[in-house]
């Protein structure tokens, strides 16, 4: 199991996370949210000038292919991250170039398997997060029972409000749900958007990981 920070918007938090062993930190590219980068004086010239071995997921909502592929280029990227209504064949022109998530806002009163059957092979990832009127950090959690139900056989990213106090629930659902292959958390870690409370994150990466 692995772990993502999203909504990272300061270098040296980037770095903390580096050092604690974190395996992503996820970079907002949706201008309306909160923790978009462009408004954080965040750019990838710092990236540039510093060794930073984390890998970065960029995070889009119904961006176009050269916005996804130029943000690719000039943060150097590892994943992307879709988190609108992208199409199968969209993603799938993404995934050429990138390896490539597809979030799904879980509705507990909808079939999540006929919901992402059609990017079975368009993408590497799933990624499944609560509903919300917003796009990502919510803080709402969802009922994990739907994934179980609907038996997904593609490596995904848990999601949805996840906090300090649920690395019982997370490791529990991980040892009976084996292609769980992340867990995604943001805002129930933050100080104010796109500012973490590195402490915290400490405490719940150490117990997560190596309990």
């Amino acid at each position: 199991m692995e772990l993502k920070v999203c909504g990272i918007t300061q270098l040296d938090q980037l770095l903390a996370l580096q050092a604690m062993g974190v395996d992503y930190a996820g970079l907002i590219f949706y201008e309306g949210s909160p923790r978009f980068v462009g408004a954080h004086h965040f750019s990838p010239s710092v990236l540039k000038q510093n060794d930073i071995a984390i890998k970065r997921i960029g995070v889009f909502v119904n961006a176009s292919e050269d916005e996804i592929l130029q943000a690719v280029d000039d943060w150097q990227l590892e994943m992307v991250q879709l988190h609108g209504e992208e199409s199968p064949v969209f993603c799938e022109k993404i995934s050429n170039h990138v390896k490539t998530i597809k979030a799904f806002r879980v509705n507990e009163e909808e079939s999540l398997a006929y919901k992402v059957a059609p990017y079975q092979n368009a993408v590497e990832y799933f990624l499944f997060d609560a509903m919300g009127k917003q796009y990502g950090g919510t803080g709402n959690k969802f009922d994990w029972k739907v994934i179980a139900e609907a038996k997904i056989d593609k490596p995904y990213f848990l999601s949805g409000g996840l906090g300090p106090d649920d690395v019982d629930s997370i490791q529990a659902f991980v040892q009976t749900n084996s292609n769980c292959f992340a867990i995604d958390v943001n805002s129930r870690f933050e100080v104010k958007p796109g500012v973490k409370n590195l402490e915290i994150v400490r405490n719940f990466t150490e117990s997560l990981l190596k309990k």
